[in-house]
Order: C-alpha cells, then sequence, then structure tokens
C-alpha cells in the first residue's frame, strides 16, 4: 500500500531540516533569512485554538490524515472547476470569490491554532476598554447600509491590513518577501503593499508624538534570530487576519521571531503586549515556507477599482427604492 504522500514529504522535511540545519550567513556576517515566502501552509489552522484540543499543539495522525485528505480533495475540486456560478456553494472559503483565486496548503501545518501562549491556545480577555473598541467596531459595522467611506474597514479602503493583519494566513496573498542588506531588513507583505525597512544598528525608535499604520520597527539579531520590536502604532488598525479582531492600543509593543528552521522554512512568532487592551501578553506562531515558482506580484488594489464608490451608490438606490415603497 502505497504511503500517503504527505508522510514521505514529512520524511524529505526531516532530511532537509537536518541539511539546513548548517547555519547560512550574508556576505557581512549576519544569518541569511532572504527569501521570499508564503504561509499557506497554515491557512485553515484556527487562530485561536478550539476547546475541544485543550492545551494540545498538534492534530494526532487521525485528525491530520483526515484535514489532508479534505485538502488533497478540494484541491482535485480546483482542478476541475465547475461552473463559476457554482464556486461559491462548492468551497465556503471563497466568500463568494471564485474559487481560483484561492490557495491551498502543500503541506498542511499540524497546529491546533495559531496562538501558542496562553497554553491553551485562547486569547486573554480583553479589557475594559479593549470590550468597548470591539463593541463600537461590531456597532459600526452592523448597522445597515453603508453611509460613507469610513462605515468600510481600512482593508476594503486599500489602506492596510495592519502589521499582524498583513502576515496571519488568509485565503489567498500569503507572501512575505525578506531583503537584507548591512545593518537592515526590508519585510514587504504580498496583500496591500507595505514594506518596512528595519534598522539593525541600535537607533531608538521615533518619538511618541510620530504613529504609523505599521508602527516603527527596530530590529537586532540574537544568535540566529531576527528580533524586532515595534512601537508608535495607531489605534485604528485589529490584529486578526486581514486586519481584523480587537483593535489595539497606541501603546502596543509587538516583539516579532524570525529564524531559519530549514533550507526552505522560517519559523515566525509574535508577541503582543498591550495592556490597554488585553488582560495579558499573548504569543502568535506559524511556518513560513518558500515554494517554487511563488512570486509577489504588485497588488494594486484601487488603481482602476470603482467598488467602493460603486458600493455607496447602490446604498442610495435601496434608500431611494425604499422611500418610493
Amino acid at each position: 500500500m502505497r504511503a500517503p504522500h504527505w508522510v514521505s514529504l514529512g520524511l524529505a522535511a526531516a532530511a532537509a531540516a537536518a541539511v539546513g540545519a548548517q547555519e547560512t550567513r550574508t556576505a557581512w556576517g549576519d544569518p541569511d533569512l532572504n527569501g521570499t515566502y508564503t504561509s499557506d501552509n497554515s491557512i485553515g489552522v484556527p487562530f485561536e485554538r478550539p476547546t475541544q484540543f485543550g492545551t494540545r499543539i498538534e492534530l494526532t495522525d487521525e485528525e491530520y490524515a483526515a484535514k489532508v485528505n479534505t485538502n488533497e480533495e478540494q484541491v482535485a475540486k480546483d482542478l476541475n472547476p465547475l461552473p463559476e456560478s457554482e464556486f461559491s456553494s462548492e468551497d465556503p472559503s471563497a466568500i463568494n470569490a471564485s474559487r481560483h483565486w484561492l490557495e491551498r496548503p502543500e503541506v498542511p501545518s499540524r497546529a491546533t491554532s495559531l496562538v501558542v501562549d496562553p497554553a491553551n491556545g485562547r486569547l486573554p480577555e480583553l479589557t475594559a476598554v479593549g470590550q468597548q473598541r470591539l463593541a463600537e467596531r461590531r456597532a459600526r459595522r452592523g448597522r445597515g447600509l453603508p453611509a460613507s467611506y469610513t462605515d468600510f474597514t481600512n482593508y476594503d479602503r486599500c489602506l492596510t491590513r495592519g502589521l499582524v493583519g498583513s502576515i496571519v494566513p488568509v485565503i489567498y496573498g500569503n507572501g512575505t518577501q525578506i531583503v537584507q542588506a548591512p545593518g537592515v531588513v526590508v519585510i514587504r507583505n504580498e496583500m496591500i503593499h507595505e514594506a518596512r525597512v528595519i534598522p539593525l544598528d541600535g537607533s531608538a525608535h521615533a518619538g511618541g508624538g510620530v504613529r504609523m499604520w505599521m508602527g516603527d520597527s527596530r530590529g537586532r539579531f540574537e544568535g540566529d534570530t531576527l528580533v524586532i520590536e515595534t512601537t508608535n502604532f495607531t489605534n485604528r488598525t485589529g490584529l486578526g487576519g486581514n486586519g481584523n479582531g480587537a483593535v489595539h492600543g497606541a501603546n502596543l509593543t509587538l516583539v516579532e521571531r524570525l529564524r531559519r528552521v530549514d533550507a526552505d522554512t522560517l519559523r515566525y512568532e509574535f508577541t503582543v503586549n498591550d495592556p490597554e487592551t488585553y488582560t495579558l501578553p499573548w504569543t502568535a506562531a506559524f511556518d513560513l515556507d518558500s515554494r517554487p515558482g511563488y512570486e509577489i506580484y504588485e497588488y494594486a488594489c484601487h488603481e482602476g477599482n470603482y467598488g467602493l464608490a460603486n458600493m455607496l451608490s447602490a446604498a442610495r438606490a435601496e434608500e431611494r427604492a425604499a422611500a418610493k415603497d
């Protein structure tokens, strides 16, 4: 009986890890993280851990085999598409998008959640301020027809998904490019357009009066791990996929860590310290994998996109029609 291909891939990955453990360095001596990566293998991993898993961080072999089988069935459907009118019913994750837009894992992650600390994989309780902000956001989005462009999310408006929302895996567009030069690292996200230029020279953060969508980042190497501390945020972005989730405070400190696991994989984690919003710090982690042929193309978004204007004009048309009834 032929072993499932994910078993063979797992053995190959373990062998590659042993080889990839040999340290690679840039010409100037920093750990080499250069490359284009994707978090596609973590698509489908819940942000918070379902309660039935408790503190278990990985799926059992049986659970994982079922997950791989479901993924392979979906890939087979992608290769033999139904008429476009049936796409959304065929794959609920498409959210009314054509199924060929969606990315699929090559080797699905065994993780039970992206959140790894606290140990139960669940986000800490929100503070009173955090609860109020979340309630205001939900009320704003649930009040019916949009009255203004401000009723749409930052992502809808092609402004930003925020630092965390730009790297957490979603249904497509999960590329991350890392470019290194002496004394600096650049991290570019596929979706929207952000590129963070991160000094490694020990310089201080910008002054407290400077606030930015993606914050102000400063980095350093601790052994083979790149550690990035980001401050100087606004209080207008969230911490979930695509910038959804609770809106963080302006005094958030976000610490990211990236290290090479093997020739094709980086381990990425971020720790959120935002006492204004959360009662405890918390950490999420997942792998960034290089994939042959994966490239990051221009994400033009609103260049020639009339989506917001059309949605607002349609809302006004609905109001006029309702007034006539």
